[in-house]
């Protein structure tokens, strides 16, 4: 099976394969670390997630670089106003990040190279593009790239930018250049400032050099893919592409992938409209990990996502309902034997799912298959049909689900403790919702002991201490479900 993904640069889904060697070469651009991370920049995180996986899923081993931006403009300055090296600043809001990830079940990339360890690779980007006469010096010391010398500017973005003048905003900086369409490659350093003494003068590096130098570094001049938000598509990726293909005079990447801005409740994500969110934020209100996860993938990568708590309430029933069918098949005694009927739907399911993932990574056309399997087989366990080959087909369709989607094992309980002992921390416990104060108190073995209880309870016809305990689980966050196999319980 082949992915066929969307090509911004050349606006057709296409198939993705390795170009050479057998290892896809990918490289996303990651997190600049100079504050916590939103659910719109985990949605991308978790696109370029799932597109790995998926990778994987089939049988494409991937080479995967993402970047970490430690060092730039907004660093600086919220550096500098805390009082802090730039390292110690940076180092905390790093951490946050790869936490936040964990939580969500987003995959490490294979390599993870940070800004300030590349300054090297980037003055040699430099001096190559100042040799070809692509980028000239200004008087204080920077270095900028003469957008002139890329005819080819525009490319991905399909933006005509021939007719703007030279008073238009394109990329706006601090320092003074020949013209405003031009970017830099490398800003002197002003009085105080974090700098690197190197052969092209004391500054740093532009934003969008580090990103070219980095990906070159790991996967080569010429690459399979590249990704990220669709905000950083203009200018960010054109400035990349003009400058890695001026450098090389070779194609930067074969394809590029761009996931699309979420609005929150209707709206643009924004702190003065009070939707804004950090992943942290959710926890505190009492929502899963997981549901933040299935909310934010659900909806394919291309199209808006509109997030909503009703979403995510949808997301959280949704989980709720894999999970306990998950359970029933692991934990009942089937008679052997299979059943053509659910031998066929299992077989169906599966090839419904990888099809839709298949055309360009269609989550919300995936999904559905899944789900139809699991009613159709909560069904035959009512009705006696299920039987223990039929348990075994259905578990490896769930099985190849969970490998993109990762939902159905339940790890939610650790990422609501770091984000509650975070918000001690950071003095935030008013932000904390009861409920989840509550079920996070109790342990895994009060809550067994005090099932185990009721279930005493129950024998000696004490319904009214059962049901108490139950209702006060509840309250707790601890959802009981009786069946003729016991009792199980879940954390809501």
């Amino acid at each position: 099976m082949t992915l066929r993904l969307f090509n911004t640069l050349t606006g057709q889904v296409e198939p993705l394969s390795p170009a050479e060697g057998g290892v896809l070469r990918m490289y996303a651009c990651g997190p600049t670390v100079y504050d916590y991370g939103h659910i719109g920049n985990f949605r991308t995180f978790l696109e370029v997630d799932v597109l790995r996986r998926f990778l994987r899923l089939i049988g494409v081993p991937v080479r995967h670089v993402m970047n970490i931006t430690d060092v730039d403009d907004k660093i600086i300055r919220n550096a500098t106003a805390a009082g802090m090296a730039i390292g110690a600043y940076t180092a905390k809001y790093e951490q946050a990040f790869f936490e936040d990830l964990e939580a969500l079940k987003v995959e490490r990339p294979e390599v993870l190279p940070h800004a300030t360890e590349h300054i090297g690779k980037m003055v040699e980007l430099v001096q190559k593009l100042e040799a070809a006469g692509a980028a000239y010096k200004t008087e204080d010391g920077s270095s900028y790239f003469r957008l002139s010398a890329f005819p080819g500017y525009g490319k991905l973005s399909k933006k005509d930018l021939s007719g703007m003048e030279d008073g238009a905003r394109v990329d706006v900086d601090e320092y003074e250049k020949d013209s405003a369409r031009d970017f830099a490659v490398w800003k002197s350093a002003k009085p105080g400032e974090m700098a690197w003494e190197t052969a092209i003068g004391r500054g740093r590096p532009g934003w969008h050099l580090e990103c070219s130098a980095m990906s070159m570094e790991y996967l080569g001049e010429s690459f399979d893919l590249h990704a990220g938000g669709e905000d950083l598509m203009f200018p960010h990726h054109e400035n990349e592409i003009a400058q890695s293909e001026t450098a090389t005079h070779k194609p930067f990447a074969r394809h590029w992938m761009h996931v699309r801005f979420l609005l929150v409740e209707g709206k643009k994500m924004s702190k003065s409209e009070g939707n804004f969110f950090t992943l942290r934020d959710l926890l505190l209100k009492g929502y899963k990990a997981s549901a933040i996860r299935l909310a934010l993938i659900s909806v394919p990568y291309r199209h808006q996502l509109n997030f909503t708590f009703d979403g995510l309430t949808e997301a959280t029933s949704a989980i709720n309902r894999l999970r306990t069918f998950y359970e029933r098949l692991k934990s009942t005694n089937f008679a052997p034997g299979e059943n053509p009927a659910l031998q066929e739907a299992a077989k169906k399911a599966h090839a419904e799912y990888m099809e839709a993932l298949a055309n360009d990574l269609n989550t919300a056309e995936a999904r559905a298959p899944i789900f139809d399997l699991v009613r159709a087989g909560n069904t035959a366990i009512d009705q006696g049909q299920l039987l223990a080959g039929d348990r075994d087909a259905i578990l490896r369709v769930l099985a190849d689900f969970d490998a993109v989607f990762d939902v159905i094992r339940d790890d939610d309980a650790e990422p609501t403790r770091r984000a509650l002992a975070w918000a001690e921390e950071a003095g935030r416990l008013e932000e904390v919702a009861p409920e989840v104060r509550a079920s996070l108190a109790l342990t895994d073995e009060a809550i067994e002991a005090l099932v185990a209880e009721r279930t005493q309870a129950k024998k000696q016809r004490n319904f009214a201490r059962a049901d108490a305990i139950r209702n006060d689980l509840a309250a707790k966050g601890v959802i009981l479900e009786d069946s003729k196999d016991g009792v199980r319980w879940k954390r809501k």
